[in-house]
Formats: structure tokens, sequence, C-alpha cells
């Protein structure tokens, strides 16, 4: 579905992304796992094309038609084969309602099909009783689920996710863990998810890559995400 090879990044003269190799595989759900400042979130934003990319490929897979890199298309147009992208930051339009950000969405990605906001809010269904509300009015775990919802209208068959247990309560955490359970196994959908979280992270995914220091040290199927491995590559003292 999605390839990375030995992509590089740097911030001006700071190379913070070493050769990353990554593999999306369709339908699963993979954990980018890591301390704070180890690259999670830059590696996002390369795919998102929402910081530029020094060196390598970003390859989309499509079933019926040549694999396409990504580096050759600007940010705006990463949703169209396919993404969708949940920031940290939400990026809801606060003074809007959840149907109007709903088809902002719709239109900002060329979505057309009419079923979309009601597959939506089947997967969201408490977003459907506050619809006529204004995005500032609901409370932080509602705003969060419009993040999603905006994220999901578009139909993506890539979700990637930054960081959702950043400032999360148990009860988002909750419903979360359910809509990527629902979205992997009944709709096939691939996510990738950064998140520091571990316990999240053996919750909710399939496979794992770890980062240390903007290189992927470690990857694999999530049950070898064990704690000799974590000792080993996120302990603050184990690598100085």
């Amino acid at each position: 579905m999605l390839s990375l090879r030995a992509v590089n990044q740097f911030y001006g003269s700071q190379h913070t992304l070493w050769n990353v190799d990554l593999d999306l595989p369709q339908g699963m759900c993979t954990g980018v796992v890591g301390l704070p400042g180890m690259g999670k979130t830059t590696l996002i934003n390369c795919i998102t094309g929402n910081v530029p990319v020094e060196s390598g490929t970003i390859i989309w897979h499509e079933a019926g038609a040549p694999p396409r890199d990504l580096l050759n298309q600007a940010s705006e147009q990463r949703p169209a084969p396919g993404i969708g992208y949940v920031p940290q930051d939400r990026r809801i339009f606060s003074q809007l309602t959840i149907e109007e950000n709903l088809h902002i969405a719709m239109r900002a990605t060329g979505t057309a099909a009419s079923g979309a906001k009601n597959d939506v809010y089947d997967l969201l269904p408490q977003l459907y009783t506050l619809r006529q509300m204004r995005a500032n009015t609901l409370s932080p775990d509602d705003q969060y689920q419009l993040a999603l919802a905006n994220a999901l209208v578009t139909r993506p068959r890539v979700l990637i996710i930054d960081e959702p247990m950043h400032g999360a309560g148990h009860s988002i955490a909750r419903k979360l863990a359910q809509l990527l359970a629902r979205l992997n196994r009944e709709l096939g959908m691939t996510v990738l998810l950064a998140e520091p979280q571990l316990s999240f992270i053996r919750r909710v995914a399939d496979r794992f890559c770890m980062l240390y220091r903007g290189r992927n040290v470690a990857q694999g199927h999530v049950n070898e995400l064990d704690d000799e491995l974590i000792a080993h590559w996120m302990s603050r003292d184990a690598r100085r």
C-alpha cells in the first residue's frame, strides 16, 4: 500500500531522519514508537508532505496502477490517492458546525460520494446527535472525534494519526481503539499511528516501527515489542 525507502530529512543543518525504511501492509495498523524527539512526527510529516524530504522514495501502491512516488506530489495532492491525516492539533474549523466541517473536508479532497457522511456517522454516532453544533462548543473528546471524521469522510485507504493520546482521556482512548479495530477488520483500512504510549500501541497495532534519533532501529509484529527491546531503545539512559 505504502512503502518508504531510504528516507532522509533535514531541518536546516540538523539531520533528523536517517535512511528510514518502512512498509505499511494493506489492512493493518502499524504503530511508530519512540521517545519524544526521536522523529515520529517528522516521519508522518514527510509522508503527508508537510516537510520536505532530502532523499529517498515514498511509493504508493494500488492494484491495477503503476507505483507512484508521492514525493513528486504537493501536500495538498496527497489525499487524492487515498491518504487521510489526523494531526495532533486537530485542525478543525472551530466556528463551523460538525456538518459544515465535514462538507469542507469533502470539497477540499473532491469526495463526492453521497453516503460518505452517513458512513462517518455510523462509525462515530455521537457526532450525528451533535451535527448542528459549532466545533468550539464541543468537548475536547468530541473535537477529536470531529478531527477523525474530517479524515474519514474523504474515504481514505490509508489513515495516518499523530499521537492521539496526547492530552486524551480514557473515553477517547477506548473509542479510538474500538474504531481502529473496526476500520482494520471490517473495512480493511490501513492505519499508521505515531504514539509514544506503548500500552495503546500494543492494544491496537499489528506491527510496530521503533525510531531512535531518527533511525528505524527495530520493526516487526507488535508481539516482538518486548521489554528487552524497550529497555534498550526507550530508556533515556540506555544509549548515552
